[in-house]
């Protein structure tokens, strides 16, 4: 049957269709809705993990059972999976394990460009790549077969075009797969040097079968067409490049890792002139004239950023249609991210701010923070980082500077990998305090559940962990919890904190005003201009339900969710509770 799905979409149906067993994940956009869609097939068994690394570690389990397993993440939650996915590549597989890394050219959502070959490269094992929504549900199929056929993990990678792009996929049936008998020789899955050593032989042999077997396979494809041009592309490049130049020749490349050397060797020598397109790193590129190969790309494409077909026609034709040409004259205005009315964020970073202390912080909707006006977040690198980072500034600087600073990071990041960095404090004496923004959901990747919030992927009921309970487990003494819509009560309970001589935890408390079926306050706020002295502070909480006009602020009752917020911060008492209508 014919549909119209995305590439996330596709690769669940493809998982479902190659007869999977066990889906893990942690969510991370562009990834994220893959797993999603994979809940709606009760065959499969999904969760979301507490981390990629966990994540990667049950698949594993999984695979080596004798289950069929998938494991999704972004590429650079495959750097929190390193350590396992590095290692299970000499011992290989049981049963077929795929794992889909979506990267982010563009960096729309993630703190950097890395592409995810290199990592393939790097773990020898296969890297295939789709360049639609079709060949997402065929690559995932192929995945499988090949992970089983030459006893591998495979990684099919993504980009996030391909993956939030739909296209027409023709769905089949469900291959019923049985779980293979856990008998396998006795140390392949022991990985001590005395194993790993004899694994490592089999590990280069396997990457020897593979490029052999990409000399044939279907994956890769050759088009033929105008010799005086050859493009050598994969993935959304192929579609880009494929628009711009119809009738050149074409070497699509499905399996990254290994490139087929005979075959990209004959397509070249027959074209006149060949070019290489490929988002952010030219690794074809650098693989091909390594076997002496005359090819080009990387002086002509960016390095930088997504490509698009405008793009690929400006660098390598210097022409573009007067189409383009009038849309880039005329100049977009931006409109950066904001955090939502009423957001859980907004009252617990203004204070940080009117402390004037140094933030440490974190991944998620509240790295927004760090923008104008709030600008209360002074760092923000990688997942869970925030804790240890706080910790480090006061190594670095004495524990006198606990007192000017403190470390941000949410509720689901914090079971990611900020605990690890709450014990290490505590178990070196440290006074670094730390503020777990606990919205009850991990919101921005689309609001799944996480260990605190009492549900999993299928909607079910679980205990509820508490992050309060854990830092008391671990010997912290001063815990405290705080309303974070209380501004007068945040300044206090911050205050009090970061001045004590020991390690501190507080956990700030309001839902995202996101979360499906919750209940917002009966009333909203307005502005009573005759009382407003124009002094502009209500805009310093950031709130986009809050302009100023003619002199005065104005609040849009239409995205007013009723927090009160920002009846703390006016000096005058001009913001009051709404009678119907603004004032």
């Amino acid at each position: 049957m014919k549909q119209l799905m995305l590439g996330n979409e596709a690769i669940a149906r493809g998982a479902w269709e190659a007869g999977v067993t066990v889906s893990t994940a942690y969510p991370g956009t562009p990834s994220t809705e893959i797993t999603e869609y994979i809940s709606h097939y009760n065959e499969i068994n999904a969760e979301w993990s507490v981390n990629e690394k966990v994540a990667f570690e049950v698949a594993m389990g999984a695979s080596i059972a004798g289950a069929r397993t998938i494991v999704s993440m972004k590429h650079v939650g495959l750097n929190n999976a390193m350590d396992p996915f590095m290692s299970i590549s000499y011992p290989g597989v049981n049963g077929g394990l795929v794992v889909v890394v979506a990267d982010d050219p563009g960096q729309h959502s993630s703190q950097n460009e890395q592409d995810t070959r290199w990592l393939g490269i790097a773990a020898k094992v296969p890297v295939l790549e789709p360049a639609d929504s079709a060949e997402c549900l065929f690559f995932v199929k192929e995945a499988f077969t090949l992970s089983e056929r030459f006893d591998t993990p495979v990684v099919v990678r993504l980009t996030t075009r391909v993956a939030h792009s739909q296209s027409i996929v023709i769905t089949g049936e469900r291959e019923v797969v049985a779980l293979k008998p856990f008998d396998q020789p006795h140390g392949k899955y022991i990985v001590a040097p005395a194993y790993a050593r004899k694994r490592r032989v089999v590990a280069e042999e396997r990457m020897a079968k593979l490029a052999a077997y990409a000399e044939s396979t279907v994956l890769n494809k050759v088009e033929d067409g105008d010799s005086s041009l050859g493009i050598i592309a994969s993935g959304v490049g192929y579609q880009y490049a494929k628009e711009v130049f119809p009738d050149a020749s074409f070497f699509k490349i499905g399996i990254a890792n290994p490139l087929p050397r005979e075959t990209i060797t004959t397509f070249v020598k027959k074209c006149k002139r060949v070019i290489v397109v490929e988002e952010v790193e030219s690794i074809y590129e650098m693989i091909i004239k390594s076997w002496g190969l005359s090819v080009e790309g990387a002086n002509l494409l960016p390095r930088v950023g997504e490509l698009s077909s405008r793009i690929i026609r400006e660098r390598i034709t210097g022409t573009a249609p007067a189409l383009l040409q009038a849309m880039s004259e005329n100049q977009i205005p931006v409109r950066p991210p904001v955090m939502c009315p009423g957001c859980h964020h907004r009252g617990p970073f203004y204070v940080l701010k009117k402390l004037k202390l140094k933030v440490s912080g974190d991944i998620g909707c509240y790295t927004l923070a760090a923008s104008p006006p709030l600008e209360s977040m002074h760092t923000s690198i990688c997942m869970g980082a925030s804790i240890g980072m706080a910790f480090g500034f006061e190594k670095a600087r004495g524990k006198e500077y606990a007192a000017q600073s403190v470390a941000v990071i949410g509720d689901s990041t914090f079971w990611h990998s900020g605990l690890t960095g709450l014990i290490d404090i505590v178990y070196n004496k440290g006074y670094t305090t730390v503020i777990v923004l606990d919205n009850s959901i991990t919101a921005m990747t689309g609001h799944q559940d996480n260990p605190s919030t009492g549900k999993v992927l299928d909607g079910s009921s679980v205990i509820a962990l508490d992050p309060k309970k854990i830092a008391e487990a671990i010997g912290i003494k001063r815990i405290r919890e705080v309303d974070a819509y209380d501004i007068v009560a945040l300044e206090k309970v911050i205050k009090e904190e970061v001045a004590a001589p020991e390690p501190s935890f507080i956990v700030t408390k309001r839902p995202c005003i996101l979360i499906k079926g919750l209940e917002l306050p009966d009333e909203t706020y307005v502005v009573d201009t005759e009382k407003c002295i124009g002094c502009r502070k209500c805009l310093a909480m950031g709130c986009p339900a809050i302009s100023f006009v003619d002199g005065k602020a104005r609040i849009n009752q239409l995205q007013c969710t009723g927090c009160g917020v920002c009846v703390n911060v006016c000096p005058v008492g001009a913001i009051v509770k709404s009678q119907g209508g603004a004032v």
